[in-house]
């Protein structure tokens, strides 16, 4: 082979290196606690389990930043909980992607990867150690909010299925959890402003829900057989509490549709709209001037 060819392709195959190196480092991840989990120190270098659609086996847990082009950016944060029934995490489908879409509408994102009461072998218990990583989540994000130039009055959390079962515990249950290190993030406020639940689990609805609730929007299909129950009953006492809530149950879709784009049902492909509606109605973003 001639000296240039070989040039040309030590180019080639250093652009691409120099691409995937990019890409790797495309969304920094940042653990929750700095040396692990306060009484789990010994267990943050296990490797996490990645396969297809999902990870699991996760001992350090972390928050991956998703932010939006600088010049889209509102201010606006939402903390999102992947689903998984706290075995695994549905990382792609209900972590990258809805961190996508909310970029797109100029949102900061953040996936959290919490540690899994149910997988396997696990020594975590379920109301504690989800409640204990999700709280983190929310203090590090205020406690870092010039960093990402976020409004700390509009920070949200998400959660899909059993992640929305974390979003009930960081929803009403900040009280009951005791903070794992006396540090400055720790001191901070973890309670969200609003909360968008998707097809949410039955686990941590409380059966008052307290005055200081953040405003939350809804969604499931009514032929859920799991989670359109839990979105009636936060439905019905969020109206009681008179806090604002909107609630959309589909009459199709069944269970874990995601952000709607692989269903063949048009109100379900059309969900996400709905909450681009209410973040634009509700002020969590501002309008486009073209809108």
């Amino acid at each position: 082979m001639h000296r240039r060819s070989l040039k040309i392709l030590f180019y080639l195959f250093s652009g691409l290196c120099t691409l995937a190196a990019t890409a790797q480092q495309k969304h920094q991840v940042i653990p929750l606690w700095a040396n692990g989990v306060p009484g789990f120190e010994s267990r943050r270098n296990e490797p996490e389990v990645a396969k297809d659609y999902y990870v699991k086996n996760i001992h350090n847990p972390s928050i991956t930043v998703y932010a939006p082009p600088k010049d889209k950016s509102n201010g606006t944060a939402v903390l999102i909980c992947p689903g998984g029934g706290h075995r695994l995490l549905v990382i792609t489908s209900e972590g990258a992607q809805p961190a996508e879409y909310l970029n797109e509408l100029g949102i900061t994102a953040f996936v959290l990867k919490y540690r899994l009461a149910r997988e396997e072998n696990s020594s975590y218990q379920l109301d504690k150690a989800s409640a204990e990583d999700g709280f983190r989540a929310m203090k590090l994000i205020r406690s870092r909010a010039a960093e990402w130039q976020l409004d700390t009055n509009k920070i949200g959390v998400m959660g899909f299925s059993a992640g929305g079962e974390v979003v009930n515990m960081i929803s009403y249950g900040e009280k009951k959890v005791r903070p794992l290190l006396n540090d400055v993030v720790d001191h901070g406020n973890g309670h969200p402003n609003f909360s968008i639940q998707v097809y949410p689990g039955p686990l941590f609805i409380p059966e008052t829900i307290p005055s200081d609730a953040p405003p939350t929007f809804l969604v499931a299909a009514s032929d859920d057989s799991c989670c359109a129950t839990p979105v009636v009953s936060l439905l019905e006492r969020y109206r009681r509490a008179k806090i604002p809530v909107e609630a959309h149950v589909y009459a199709q879709g069944d269970h874990a549709f995601n952000m709607g784009d692989r269903s063949k049902l048009r109100s379900i492909r059309g969900w996400p709209q709905r909450l681009t509606d209410w973040l634009y109605d509700n002020k969590w973003i501002p309008t486009p001037k073209n809108k």
